[in-house]
């Protein structure tokens, strides 16, 4: 870490800490986007546990059952993939939420070495709780910001995730890549 002189142009740090290279400048991280949205989504998924604790689901279960509700009968592969976990880790979590009932896994219909995940009728009443819990967070994290910046940031947001998507060759940005025509 280094300090700069009380001149900005002077080019030159405190005679202790050596000399300073162009792009050598000292970022405010308290303004830097990447660490902001990574606070946020820390915030954020720290309070939805504590609030969906009496559901008795880990983290990982309700990420798993958050991506299932989006994405109801996507493929084990598939769901590990999303989830940037291995497969074995997956699969042992999909054990649990079967015995709880809440997930099956079901054979593709045309290839029988696929299993496709889907929630089950059992776990509706816990994914209402989530929904409602997220939304409330959602709700409590905006407060504050009229409609339509509220609608400017979503829009912002999207434009960032289609940029980084792009530029990881992703074009849908939700984790999985496009199959190819």
């Amino acid at each position: 870490m280094f300090r700069e002189d009380q001149s900005r142009n002077s080019g030159k740090l405190r005679d202790d800490q050596g000399p300073r290279t162009p792009n050598q400048v000292r970022e405010d991280l308290s303004r830097n986007f990447g660490f902001i949205l990574n606070d946020v989504a820390r915030l954020m998924r720290t309070i939805f546990d504590r609030r969906v604790k009496s559901l008795g689901l880990t983290r990982s279960q309700w990420w798993v059952l958050h991506h299932l509700f989006r994405n109801d009968g996507v493929t084990q592969s598939e769901l590990a993939i999303i989830l940037e976990v291995e497969k074995p880790s997956l699969g042992r979590l999909l054990d649990r939420l079967e015995v709880k009932g809440w997930v099956r896994r079901e054979a593709d219909p045309d290839d029988r070495r696929i299993r496709r995940v889907f929630l089950t009728e059992e776990v509706q009443p816990a994914i209402k709780a989530m929904r409602a819990a997220a939304a409330d967070i959602r709700r409590e994290a905006l407060s504050g910001l009229d409609a339509g910046e509220q609608e400017h940031f979503v829009d912002v947001l999207l434009a960032i995730k289609g940029n980084l998507a792009r530029a990881e060759g992703n074009g849908n940005g939700n984790g999985t890549r496009r199959s190819k025509p």
